[in-house]
């Protein structure tokens, strides 16, 4: 078994005031977008968000034909290694793919291989632009959960403390762009973002 885990309860300051989660992409708001590549690779789906977005998402998914589990933040704006361990724990597939909710042109091909990849390690994290990208990377679960909450119990609560700590297997740029291509890791910060993805 798998699961899927999107990160949807930050602020997203620099979007603005709308919830960027429900912001429309191709006439459907991001977070189905995310939700429509990661459910061919997993066996339930985790939406990570805050308790005032539950009533929104869960209507967005209306239309969206897989069920849909929340993992609430029981306390906001603690960052997204706060909303990814939330997430993971409420995840029952011993082995997770975690993204965040403004990545609307995942590969789930890729995603699969990532799955593949992480079997014998504690995780699979791609490089891409020179960066380790932990919002599209799987994860095994029970050693993630540990690994996040460890970092988030000191000042260093960052991705990369997370990455250090957990030691996945990287996959470097040359395979990461062998395998997919940089749609994959595109995501949407702000609203010129949204109009140039959309355009």
């Amino acid at each position: 078994m798998r699961s899927g885990i999107i990160v949807a309860g930050g602020r997203s300051e620099r979007f603005g005031e709308q919830d960027k989660a429900l912001a429309e992409f191709d006439g459907e708001p991001l977070v189905c977008q995310v939700a429509e590549s990661v459910v061919e690779v997993v066996d339930e789906l985790v939406v990570n968000c805050r308790t005032e977005q539950v009533g929104a998402i869960r209507r967005a998914f209306d239309d969206v034909a897989t069920d849909l589990c929340f993992a609430i933040d029981e306390v906001p704006d603690r960052g997204p290694v706060a909303g990814m361990a939330k997430g993971l724990e409420v995840a029952n597939a011993p082995v997770a793919v975690v993204t965040a909710c403004d990545m609307p042109t995942l590969d789930p091909n890729f995603l699969e291989l990532l799955f593949d990849d992480a079997r014998n390690h504690a995780g699979a994290v791609p490089i891409f632009d020179g960066y380790r990208q932990p919002l599209c990377a799987v994860y095994h679960v029970k050693s993630a959960i540990e690994t996040c909450y460890a970092a988030l119990s000191t000042k260093k609560d960052g991705f990369h403390d997370v990455l250090d700590r957990l030691d996945p297997v990287v996959i470097l740029e040359e395979e990461v762009r062998e395998r997919t291509d940089a749609t994959t890791f595109r995501n949407v910060n702000t609203q010129i973002d949204l109009k140039s993805s959309t355009s």
